[in-house]
């Protein structure tokens, strides 16, 4: 599982290629929408690449729930670890 340094490097090259926009401070008191400048079209944009990215699922729940970079990150790695730990599931 990538650590959250790794997360959150991927979560600056989504943010970069969805807004054609440069983050160099990105920590994790930053709020998306204030500090960021992102709308929610735009969140939801990044939301699907990294669940693309990382092969996860974001419920509705944990989109709302989503204010700052640390809950971002904080989630990705719940739900990572989470994926790790189950099994996959046969098709």
């Amino acid at each position: 599982m990538p650590d959250r340094d790794a997360i959150r490097k991927t979560l600056i090259e989504l943010m970069e290629a969805d807004t054609g926009e440069t983050y160099t401070d990105i920590d994790d008191s930053k709020n998306l929408r204030t500090d960021l400048g992102l709308d929610s079209v735009d969140v939801v944009s990044i939301v699907s690449q990294v669940e693309r990215r990382f092969r996860i699922r974001l419920s509705q729940q944990d989109l709302e729930k989503l204010v700052t970079v640390g809950d971002v990150l904080d989630l990705l790695q719940k739900k990572l670890s989470e994926a790790q730990a189950s099994p996959p599931k046969a098709a």
